[in-house]
């Protein structure tokens, strides 16, 4: 059976792999989720993460999560635009998370990116999830 929601299967793998304080977890490859992955690596939420092909035509990625004196460093992360209910927001109406602390993640015509990013490139775009 084909996979309805990528995108938020990866962000419960890693919600469930930091809540069972591992150290690297593994995840089907994508684009869209390699592009994610780079804005957490950006921002400090995780370590990095490393692609592998498993045999011909699949690929798979290993993500480092990270940990700061033994709290995992993602306390909240949670999938905002789902398929069946896609968000979508202006620059101008989109809300800080956690008073700025957090991170949004939008998906824009300028490519993947977070909220500051957005700001500064004065693009809205798909919400796509919310890190904090």
């Amino acid at each position: 059976m084909a996979m309805t929601d990528p995108l938020g299967d990866m962000l419960a793998r890693i919600r469930n792999g930091q809540r069972a304080n591992k150290a690297s977890i593994s995840s089907p490859a994508s684009n869209l989720r390699m592009n994610v992955l780079e804005v957490l690596k950006r921002e400090g939420y995780i370590r990095g993460y490393t692609k592998q092909d498993v045999r011909p035509g699949v690929s798979e990625l290993t993500i480092e999560l990270k940990y700061h004196e033994g709290k995992a460093v993602i306390s909240t992360i949670s999938r905002v635009s789902t398929p069946g209910r896609r968000v979508y927001s202006k620059i101008a109406d989109l809300p800080r998370v956690a008073n700025g602390l957090g991170i949004t993640i939008l998906s824009t015509p300028s490519g993947v990116m977070s909220d500051s990013e957005a700001r500064t490139a004065n693009v809205g775009g798909e919400v796509l999830c919310q890190v904090f």
